[in-house]
């Protein structure tokens, strides 16, 4: 790779860990920084849409991922008394043998990846940031929180949503807004019979199971409240029972009722960010949440920040000076990235106001179209 000989990323989640990786394969030197000195990931699981599996297969972890997960096809959806109306296909993006959609536990990704990055040579320090950074023509200069300093010729920014990286390179990006909805999840155990990602409609609200193992699933609501208000976890449990009243005669309405202090359930509020072009300062390049943070209503936030990697290192590869890569990069990634951060808000604001069910659907379609495209 003729841009950039050492790298330093700032970021251990999915976007850092995919991009060193990535790097790694064209023998750049990778410095991966984690301000968590456990490397821990919170979370349940998480939805992995066809085109997600088709990048992971990029990276590598494709194997991993259908061995410690759940990967199925396609979709059945019932009315909120439990009454099937309608089952979806999903297309095999993938490959031909690889199932269209799947699910897994994100503390099973998490270690699924950090095996990879460490197997692919990347220099990990834990528990450890950045405190400043300068640049020039030909390096940038950073300091890290353990007193040491490095030389990279590119730093790359994937420390999430609320990056600092981005606060202090970018001052005038827009900060992350609520959405109006915060996301429950839930695992618990998975039935036999339970075959494959199912959608239950109620008048007003939805909630959905997603198979992430041999032997779990996860329960995922979306829920309509005003402001991100921190709720006590202890509260949880109770909370999650009254926003699935609605739901009789069908699974969801059997995990509600089984619901108990001791359950793991998850409780998030949705922020989005889309930042405008460039996504890069000299020699600075952000990736991921950082830059594009998104609701999970078209299950492609992860998706996003696999294919920015991968992007991202194509373009560098294949470029005469560090400038130009980074601009395609943003190129390539720009529309793709805002059309799902952008659709997925409307969708949540949709399913606020309770109108345009045609519009909800032609948006999913139009959407999911357009991420089976190649990136």
């Amino acid at each position: 790779m003729r841009t950039v000989i050492r790298v330093l990323v700032i970021g251990g989640g999915i976007a850092g860990m995919c991009a060193a990786i990535e790097l790694r394969k064209h023998g750049v030197e990778v410095d991966l920084v984690e301000i968590d000195p456990e490397w821990r990931v919170y979370g349940a699981g998480i939805t992995i849409s066809g085109p997600t599996l088709r990048a992971f297969k990029t990276i590598g972890v494709l194997d991993a991922i259908l061995q410690q997960g759940a990967c199925t096809d396609g979709l059945d959806i019932f009315l909120a008394n439990g009454v099937k109306v309608a089952s979806l296909p999903s297309q095999r993006v993938a490959g031909p043998d690889i199932p269209g959609t799947g699910g897994i536990m994100r503390p099973v990704l998490a270690r699924i990846l950090s095996a990879a990055t460490l197997a692919s040579g990347t220099k990990v320090r834990l528990g450890v940031t950045f405190t400043s950074f300068t640049q020039d023509a030909s390096h940038a200069s950073v300091s890290f929180t353990d007193g040491t300093s490095g030389r990279y010729d590119l730093v790359i920014g994937a420390d999430g949503v609320n990056s600092r990286v981005r606060e202090l390179t970018f001052p005038d990006a827009p900060k992350p807004r609520y959405t109006g909805q915060a996301c429950w999840r839930a695992v618990v155990n998975r039935p036999a019979d339970m075959q494959r990602a199912a959608f239950y409609m109620g008048k007003d609200v939805k909630a959905g199971l997603n198979p992430v193992s041999t032997d779990e699933m996860y329960l995922f609501f979306l829920d309509k409240r005003e402001r991100p208000d921190h709720l006590e976890p202890e509260q949880w449990p109770a909370i999650l029972k009254r926003v699935l009243a609605e739901f009789s005669n069908c699974p969801i309405a059997a995990i509600r009722d089984s619901l108990t202090p001791q359950s793991r359930i998850v409780y998030r509020p949705l922020f989005a960010l889309m930042m405008q072009a460039p996504w890069h300062r000299g020699r600075l390049v952000l990736i991921g949440d950082a830059c594009h943070a998104t609701t999970p209503h078209l299950a492609s936030g992860a998706g996003m920040a696999v294919e920015d990697a991968i992007v991202l290192v194509e373009e560098l590869a294949r470029a005469d000076d560090l400038e130009s890569g980074l601009q395609r990069f943003t190129t390539r990634r720009y529309e793709r990235c805002r059309r799902v951060v952008e659709n997925s808000v409307r969708l949540g604001d949709i399913e606020q106001t309770g109108r345009s069910a045609e519009e909800h659907e032609r948006l999913m379609r139009e959407s999911m179209a357009a991420l089976l495209q190649p990136i």
